[in-house]
């Protein structure tokens, strides 16, 4: 219906276009709302994304480290499987070995028991060879000796040079037996270990060498020997061999001039005789100890070759060692180291 009045025409339906605008209002704001609502879930949504590819990313370094720790781990076990055969191959070796070593320490002590036997033996023939010796010997010098003081200058000049080379071979001849029963008893009759005053054991030494002493003119130093424990005849025959050496090895019309010393090392004490001599070659080192070896011709220099083998082995009976080597200013320095403690 319409209606009409001075003021002009009024619609009826303005009301409701109000109503409507309000509503429609009501539902843009309603809109805006859910826009913003949406536009907060989306960024949520692409946090929770972002979270969840950093995540991803996470576990995908962790699955990597965890694939390398396995394959370090298939590597160690490799290695400690190698290192495990490895250690069985050693242990193989290591017992292969040890049978090995037991076979030769068997092997090894047959044969010194072998080597001291045969040494016994030979020590024993020697003995007994140098004694049975002895008496035929003394048969045949004694009648030369009473031929030689009875006839000589009573027969030609060719008698009385046979009768001197059989005195003088049958001289030489005895000597070298002695020397052999003297080799021969060292270690096969036991002395009696005592203690030794060496200083009063020297002086009856070079009194029973006065006369080659006075003869060279020689000149024997001895510095201060202590006391030790030791099998004294076996000494006295060391220390005579040396000096007798000594005396003997020097160039012709030169004066012996011989030291003899001792220091302490340890628990040993090394022994000194040094002279002014011709000297040793040290190419010799092992021949001047053997049995009858001998460097120079017998015309040069008289001996039987056993005193140094003699030497030696007197020094090795006592746990000690011989050597030489060249003294200052010339000549020879021969050492010898002995055991200072007691039943050694």
């Amino acid at each position: 219906m319409t209606h009409t009045s001075s003021a002009g025409t009024v619609s009826s339906d303005a009301p409701d276009r109000s109503e409507r605008l309000r509503a429609a209002l009501s539902l843009l704001e309603d809109s805006e709302a859910e826009g913003a609502a949406l536009k907060d879930a989306q960024a949520a949504t692409l946090n929770d994304l972002e979270d969840a590819a950093v995540e991803r990313a996470f576990l995908l370094d962790a699955q990597a480290a965890l694939l390398n720790i396995l394959d370090d781990s298939a590597m160690d076990r490799s290695n400690a499987n190698d290192a495990f055969k490895a250690s069985l191959n050693i242990l193989s070796e290591l017992q292969d070995e040890k049978v090995l070593s037991a076979a030769r320490a068997k092997q090894l002590a047959a044969a010194n028991a072998d080597l001291e036997e045969s040494n016994s033996e030979l020590e024993q023939f020697a003995y007994a060879a140098s004694h049975d010796l002895s008496e035929p010997l003394r048969a045949i010098s004694g009648p030369v000796s009473l031929l030689a003081h009875r006839y000589q200058g009573q027969l030609d000049a060719d008698a009385d040079e046979y009768i001197t080379f059989v005195v003088e071979g049958c001289a030489r001849m005895q000597t070298i037996i002695n020397d052999l029963l003297a080799y021969s008893r060292v270690g096969r009759i036991e002395d009696t270990a005592r203690a030794v005053d060496l200083d009063a054991l020297l002086t009856s030494i070079l009194a029973g060498l006065r006369e080659a002493i006075t003869e060279t003119g020689a000149e024997v130093s001895v510095e201060p020997l202590p006391t030790l424990h030791a099998e004294a005849t076996q000494l006295v025959s060391l220390f005579h061999n040396l000096l007798s050496n000594a005396l003997k090895f020097v160039a012709p019309g030169v004066p012996p001039r011989i030291t003899v010393a001792a220091r302490p090392i340890g628990d040993t004490v090394e022994f000194s005789v040094t002279d002014n001599g011709i000297g040793i070659d040290p190419a010799y080192r092992e021949r001047v100890f053997g049995m009858f070896k001998r460097l120079h011709s017998r015309d040069q220099y008289p001996g039987t070759g056993i005193g140094l083998a003699l030497a030696k082995k007197i020094v090795e009976r006592h746990g000690g060692t011989i050597d030489f080597e060249d003294a200052p200013g010339g000549g020879t320095r021969f050492w010898f180291t002995l055991d200072l403690r007691e039943g050694s």
